[in-house]
């Protein structure tokens, strides 16, 4: 008996990402398909979940990174991040939580005290060096109107 070859047969509505490899939009789901056979699927907005399952094609071989880029509308540039994310740290890299900065260094207190010193019209450079906070630091806060400036008069 011989075997009969068959064509591939996709699943309706589908977008192509690459060669059998395709995903449907349906009811705020992703579902992605190897040929008609679904492989996986995720909410739309889960975007962690999106870079791991792109990540796993293209580690896998079955696309390309310009593929993923090109059928998702993403940059290239955040595709090879995520696979950079996937070879490094495997999939929990994608559901780790995020680095966080450390506490203020601008706590109320010390606003206060620095806003005196501003007041006085010592100048920022002063004020970080004796504080030991960033010049930058300081300058952001007087952006965001958090401290206020006295202006020089000529």
């Amino acid at each position: 008996m011989h075997r009969q070859e068959q064509l591939p047969m996709y699943p309706n509505g589908v977008t192509e990402i690459a060669g059998h490899i395709t995903f449907k939009k349906e009811n705020n789901v992703i579902t992605y398909f190897n040929y008609s056979m679904p492989v996986f699927h995720h909410a739309e907005d889960d975007i962690r979940t999106f870079r791991l399952v792109t990540s796993e094609l293209y580690v896998q071989g079955h696309v390309k990174q310009a593929d993923i880029a090109r059928a998702f509308g993403v940059t290239k540039v955040s595709v090879k991040r995520a696979v950079k994310i996937l070879q490094t740290k495997g999939p929990k890299g994608f559901y780790e939580s995020r680095g966080t900065r450390g506490a203020s260094v601008l706590t109320a207190p010390v606003l206060k005290a620095v806003q005196e010193e501003l007041d006085n019209g010592a100048s920022v450079a002063t004020i970080a060096e004796d504080f030991g906070i960033k010049k930058n630091t300081l300058q952001k806060a007087i952006l965001e109107s958090r401290l206020h400036q006295v202006k020089k008069k000529i």
